[in-house]
């Protein structure tokens, strides 16, 4: 798959060229395409992308034109899902994370920034806008890393262990069970005895029965749903 993120910020990205998402992009398991916005301007002297909102209000809003330039460049068929990173948007979790990542599209990720985007530019060119939660950012940014890093997971051969995507918090609507690793015993506090066990099927249980315990405990609403 391939994931074009169209920003002002390119340089805001360098964190995808790390781990295990830098790993998956070397080894060709996926493909991310960071796109200045500003490359698409038609002022070929300041590369401007904002202006001033009609009506009135405070800060700047992205301008249509460069955005739907490098719409246009990267995807003049519509062939891609053409998201927009909002507030707006559908509320982002591991389902539509699974979904995208089943998609036989390639993704292209607008980021707004300042006040967000000319709202024609959305009506012309975006197929659905996702939001990662209630909550206001500088930019689509960060949002942008959160959908592709959740996508990448679920995509064939980006983890070393193919079962860790199936297995982790939300993979079946509740929590993960607690994980324990070397020393057996630190700080006076010992492994639970059934890890220890080698008994697969009483192993599967306990860990069943954590994962239910602790997601009654910390997110009643997601047990409540998978009820």
């Amino acid at each position: 798959m391939k994931i074009s993120i169209l920003t002002l910020f390119p340089e805001m990205f360098a964190p995808l060229n790390e781990s295990i998402i830098g790993r998956a992009t070397e080894n060709g398991k996926l493909k991310i395409d960071i796109v200045n916005i500003r490359d698409y301007s038609p002022d070929r002297k300041h590369f401007k992308c904002d202006d001033y909102a009609f009506g009135g209000g405070c800060g700047m809003l992205m301008m249509p034109e460069p955005i739907y330039n490098a719409i246009e460049a990267l995807d003049p068929n519509h062939c891609c899902r053409r998201i927009f990173l909002s507030p707006a948007g559908e509320i982002f979790n591991n389902d539509k994370a699974r979904e995208l990542a089943q998609e036989n599209k390639d993704l292209i990720l607008l980021c707004g920034h300042y006040e967000g985007v000319d709202q024609r530019v959305v009506d012309l060119c975006i197929d659905e806008e996702i939001s990662i939660g209630d909550f206001i950012l500088t930019g689509g940014e960060l949002p942008a890393m959160i959908v592709t890093d959740a996508v990448s997971r679920y995509i064939d051969g980006v983890l070393g262990n193919g079962e860790s995507a199936y297995s982790d918090s939300f993979s079946d609507g509740l929590l993960e069970y607690p994980q324990y690793t070397r020393p057996r015993v630190f700080k006076g506090m010992e492994v639970p005895e059934v890890l220890l066990s080698g008994h697969h099927e009483n192993i599967a249980k306990w860990r069943k029965e954590q994962s239910e315990s602790i997601t009654k405990k910390k997110r009643p609403e997601l047990f409540k749903e998978k009820k």
